[in-house]
């Protein structure tokens, strides 16, 4: 089964090192930087806004929880929302692919 994991990122440089490390890592099989997106949060009771970049990195569900760990323990934020989730339904392709994160065999 395959999964996603999302995080918003300060800048560009950081989201890209996160994916690259991420990559290097064999945890995820690829990462989208999306952005800069403007972000409108509260926080500890206030409202803020930032530009941020978005990292959605592709997994395998064995390998999700790890990947979200990793992408908290390597952010520039002191509390990271990091987000994961598992995927209902992948290409055949896409889901041999990111099976092979977690040392699934192809199915086809």
């Amino acid at each position: 089964m395959t999964a996603l994991a999302w995080c918003p990122f300060p800048d560009r440089a950081s989201a890209e090192a996160a994916a690259s490390e991420l990559l290097d890592e064999k945890l995820i099989g690829c990462a989208n930087l999306i952005g800069p997106i403007h972000s409108i949060f509260e926080w500890n009771g206030e409202r803020g806004n930032a530009e941020e970049w978005g990292l959605l990195a592709k997994t395998d569900a064995t390998q999700l929880q790890a990947t979200v760990s990793r992408i908290a323990s390597i952010h520039p934020y002191t509390s990271p929302a990091v987000m994961g989730w598992r995927c209902d339904a992948a290409g055949g392709a896409t889901a041999d692919w990111l099976a092979a994160l977690g040392g699934a065999k192809p199915t086809a």
